[in-house]
């Protein structure tokens, strides 16, 4: 039986949303997906839009990232479906989580995000989240949107050496 490839496309989103248990962001699903050459970029941003407009999987955005999460619905469709992905194409994703998935994770629990406040100053918010838990959260009031603008990508970078700093200071 052959099948749509966008169906199967919308199916490996799926499966790979359903192994995991972060959201993944899109640069994540289409690193793995554009990177087996399965389809191309335009191909998959129609699938995740359709994937979310049938409220398969929700998407929220975070400075500059959309990250990805299956919702129940979605992983109904999966119980179904889910056997329309062959061996090799799972066998694929799970090389690809093993070999990716502490960054992956890494980037989906630290978050950023700078907004501006009704003080007309700018607020950068900073959290690490493990599962549903916030570990960290922070909030900084700086002057300019640059400024808060940098804070939020230094902390993607220094937010492990930042949080084990504050424990040995506060311990």
């Amino acid at each position: 039986m052959t099948q749509d490839p966008l169906t199967l496309y919308k199916l490996i989103t799926l499966y790979m949303l359903d192994r995991v248990t972060f959201p993944l962001t899109k640069a994540q699903i289409g690193d793995f997906i554009l990177g087996h050459d399965y389809t191309n970029f335009m191909t998959l941003q129609q699938v995740i839009a359709e994937l979310i407009d049938a409220d398969l999987i929700r998407a929220a955005s975070r400075h500059n990232r959309t990250y990805l999460e299956i919702t129940d619905e979605g992983r109904n469709t999966l119980s179904y479906f889910g056997n329309r992905v062959n061996d090799s194409i799972k066998e694929d994703i799970s090389s690809f989580f093993a070999a990716h998935e502490m960054e992956m994770r890494s980037e989906s629990a630290v978050q950023a995000d700078y907004y501006k406040s009704t003080s007309g100053e700018f607020e950068a918010h900073l959290q690490v989240k493990e599962k549903d838990v916030t570990v960290v959260n922070i909030t900084l009031s700086v002057p300019n949107e640059d400024t808060a603008a940098a804070i939020c990508s230094n902390w993607q970078k220094k937010s492990q050496s930042i949080y084990q700093y504050l424990i040995s200071q506060l311990f």
